[in-house]
C-alpha cells in the first residue's frame, strides 16, 4: 500500500492527494477478469478532484461539523454467489432463514445459495412471499414469518423489495415487542431506535439499480397514508453484500432499464444534496446523526465514479443484454451510488417518487407484473427528475453543472444557470426517449387533476428528509409533477 501513503499530502484544514495510477493494484488484483475494471476502486482514493475537501470549525453555530461513512462489506466476483454457506457457517448459524419472491427462486443465484448451504448441510427456511414495491401488508407478513420460529440469520437474494423486505423483517425479528410503525419514519411513523441489535443480514442483489445491499435504508408502501414510508437506520444496514455479475444476466429489460434509473438518480441526487455542513440543527450525540446527512467528500467519491459508469455503460448494458462488461459496469454503479447515497441521501427523485408509486393504479409493465397494476421504482423515480434538477440547479450551479458533465455534457465553466439546468434535464429525457420510457405521468394513468393529492403526499418526506438543496413546499411541488406529466 505503499504508493497510497506515497500519494498523499496532508495539509491543515484539508485533505489532499496528488493523482497518481496506484500499480500494486494491478499486481495483486490482476489486469483481467472482473476486477480489471475496477481499478477505479483503488484509484478513487488518489484523485485530487475526487477527494479534496475542508473541514469547517466545531464551532460553526448550530450547523453540523461532521459526516459518518457507512457501508456494507463488499465482496464482487464472477461466481461468487457459491461462497454465502462459508459465512452463514462462520456466523455459527443453525436456522437461517432465505428472503425472496416467487420469480428470484427460479434464477441461478438461489439455486446457488440454496446449493452452497446443503453443501455444507446447513439448515435453513425460505420466505418467497416477497411483493415487488412492498406494502405495509407485505412486509408484515414477512415479519410474522420471522418471528414464529428463532432464525439468527436473514439471506436476501433478490432486487430491492426483497432486500427491504429482509431488513424490516429481520429488524422487527430482532424486536419482538414492537409494532410496525415504531421504527418508520417521522411523521408517518414513530421514528424510534431499536433496543435490540438486528440479526445478521447477507444481500445478494439480482438487479444492477437499488444499491440497497449497502444501505441502512428500507422503503414501504403505507397505503393508507397514499405514499411510502422509508425506515432509515444504520443497524440495518446488510454486513455483507455479495456482488455476482452472473446474477444479474438474466434481468429482462424493463427491469434492467429502470434499476439504471435508480442508480443515476441515487448518484445524482446524493451529488446535488444540501452539503452535511449546511444541515441543521446539529445533533446533541453522534448516534443521533441522522443516515442522511448531505453531501460529502467520501460519499461525493462514489457517486462520481457512479456517473461516469454511467455515462459509459448504462445504453450499452441496455441495447445489448449480452454485454456481459456493461452489465457488470452497472452492477458495480449500483453498490457505488448506494456508498454515496447511502451517506448523503436522496431528495426531490425519490421523495417525488413515493407518492406516484403508491397511488398509481392503472399502469402495467409486462416485465414486473402482469396480474396487477405496478409502476416500477425507477420509472417513477426518474420521471419527475428533468423537471426535479431544473428546480433545483438555481442551489447550487456548480454542483449541476459537475454533473452534467460527468453524464458526457461539454459545458463550459461560464455556463449559464439556466444552461446548466436545461441541459442536465435534456440529458435525463434523452436517456427515457432512447429506452422509450412512458412519456411523463399522465401515460402512467395522472393527469393535472392528481397533482394536488400527489403533492400533498409527498410534503412528508421532505419532511422527514430535509436535505434538498432548494427549499420546497406545497405549491413548487405540485407545480413539479404538472411539469413532469409530459418529459420528452
Amino acid at each position: 500500500m505503499a504508493s497510497i501513503a506515497n500519494s498523499t499530502k496532508l495539509t491543515i484544514g484539508s485533505f489532499k492527494t496528488v493523482p497518481r495510477m496506484i500499480s500494486p493494484f494491478v499486481t495483486r488484483f490482476g489486469v483481467g477478469g472482473f476486477c480489471a475494471p475496477n481499478l477505479a476502486i483503488a484509484n478513487l482514493t488518489v484523485r485530487k478532484s475526487f477527494a479534496s475537501c475542508a473541514f469547517p470549525p466545531a464551532e460553526c453555530g448550530d450547523a453540523d461539523y461532521a459526516f459518518e461513512m457507512m457501508s456494507s462489506t463488499l465482496r464482487c466476483g464472477n461466481g461468487v454467489t457459491s461462497e454465502i454457506g462459508f459465512d452463514v457457517q462462520n456466523l455459527g448459524s443453525k436456522n437461517a432463514l432465505i428472503v425472496t419472491d416467487k420469480n428470484v427462486t427460479k434464477t441461478r443465484a438461489f439455486k446457488e445459495v440454496a446449493a452452497s448451504f446443503a453443501r455444507l448441510r446447513l439448515s435453513f427456511a425460505v420466505f418467497d412471499e416477497v411483493k415487488c414495491e412492498p406494502s405495509q401488508q407485505s412486509i408484515q407478513k414477512a415479519i410474522d414469518f420471522a418471528r414464529a420460529k428463532s432464525y439468527d440469520c436473514f439471506v436476501a437474494v433478490g432486487g430491492g423489495s426483497v432486500i427491504d423486505t429482509a431488513k424490516v423483517a429481520a429488524l422487527y425479528a430482532s424486536n419482538c415487542e414492537s409494532d410496525f410503525l415504531d421504527f418508520v419514519q417521522k411523521p408517518i411513523g414513530k421514528g424510534m431506535i431499536p433496543k435490540h441489535p438486528m440479526l445478521p443480514l447477507i444481500a445478494i442483489p439480482t438487479t444492477a439499480g437499488t444499491g440497497s445491499e449497502t444501505t441502512g435504508a428500507a422503503i414501504i408502501d403505507i397505503p393508507e397514508k397514499q405514499c411510502k414510508a422509508g425506515i432509515r437506520l444504520r443497524c440495518i444496514k446488510p454486513f455483507l453484500a455479495i456482488i455476482d455479475p452472473l446474477n444479474v444476466k438474466s434481468m429482462p429489460r424493463n427491469v434492467a432499464v429502470y434499476s439504471g434509473f435508480d442508480v443515476l438518480c441515487h448518484a445524482l441526487e446524493s451529488y446535488t444534496a444540501k452539503p452535511y455542513k449546511m444541515r441543521s440543527p446539529r445533533p446533541l450525540r453522534p448516534d443521533a446523526r441522522p443516515l442522511y446527512q448531505g453531501s460529502n467528500p467520501v460519499s461525493d467519491v462514489w457517486v462520481r465514479e457512479a456517473l461516469r459508469v454511467i455515462e459509459k455503460y448504462f445504453r450499452r448494458s441496455i441495447f445489448d443484454p449480452e454485454d456481459e462488461e456493461a452489465r457488470t459496469q452497472m452492477l458495480m454503479a449500483s453498490s457505488f451510488a448506494g456508498m454515496g447515497f447511502g451517506n448523503a441521501g436522496v431528495h426531490l427523485c425519490h421523495g417525488l417518487s413515493y407518492p406516484i408509486s403508491s397511488q398509481g393504479k392503472s399502469y402495467f409493465d409486462p416485465d414486473y407484473s402482469k396480474d396487477h397494476a405496478l409502476i416500477p421504482h425507477g420509472l417513477s423515480v426518474v420521471c419527475t427528475a428533468p423537471a426535479d434538477f431544473l428546480f433545483t440547479t438555481v442551489a447550487d450551479p456548480k454542483r449541476h453543472l459537475e454533473a452534467s458533465q460527468l453524464l458526457g455534457s461539454a459545458l463550459p465553466s461560464t455556463a449559464s444557470t439556466d444552461l446548466i439546468a436545461n441541459t442536465l434535464a435534456d440529458q435525463l429525457r434523452a436517456f427515457m426517449s432512447d429506452f422509450s420510457c412512458p412519456n411523463g405521468l399522465a401515460k402512467m394513468g395522472f393527469d393535472r387533476r392528481d397533482t394536488d393529492s400527489l403533492a400533498n403526499a409527498a410534503l412528508n418526506s421532505f419532511r422527514s428528509n430535509p436535505i434538498s438543496p432548494r427549499e420546497t413546499n406545497f405549491d413548487s411541488i405540485a407545480s413539479i409533477y404538472e411539469q413532469s406529466l409530459n418529459v420528452y
